[in-house]
């Protein structure tokens, strides 16, 4: 039987720490979701003076990453270039919008991130930067 690796609960809490400490250092206010490869959520913050649009918006730019194995704002490009409506994917879940990156370790997406609440580049750029710190510690443990 297969056996497919899923982000932990404790790594989707330090996916999220990264991200809001430095939304906490940048004075911003944004939601951070992480989800498991299927999309579904596994942990979720709300900063203070997050908009409230901003929570459904970033758990979507998760699940858009975890789904497609790519960015969020990868999957909007395509849409826009090859006039691929968002609705043909077959759930309203998913989005183009930049914020929502998957989670890789060991060469497998094991879920994803998203960050919704600050213009699109920041979000992008937190995002990644939440990535990072679970791509890092994949490192070490290898």
């Amino acid at each position: 039987m297969p056996v497919r690796r899923e982000v932990s609960h404790a790594e989707a809490s330090s996916v999220i720490g990264a991200v809001i400490a430095e939304l906490a250092r940048r004075g911003a206010g944004a939601a951070v979701a992480v989800v498991d490869p299927h999309g579904e959520l596994v942990g979720f913050m709300r900063t203070d003076g997050c908009p409230l649009a901003s929570i459904t918006n970033a758990i979507n730019k998760a699940f858009t990453a975890a789904r497609e194995g790519v960015e969020s704002s990868e999957i909007g490009e395509r849409s826009r270039t090859e006039g691929f409506p968002m609705t043909n994917f077959g759930d309203l879940r998913y989005t183009g919008w930049g914020g929502g990156v998957p989670l890789v370790l060991g060469g497998e997406v094991v879920g994803a991130v998203g960050v919704s609440g600050l213009p699109e580049e920041e979000d992008i750029e937190l995002a990644r930067r939440g990535a990072a710190v679970l791509a890092g510690a994949g490192d070490e443990e290898a």
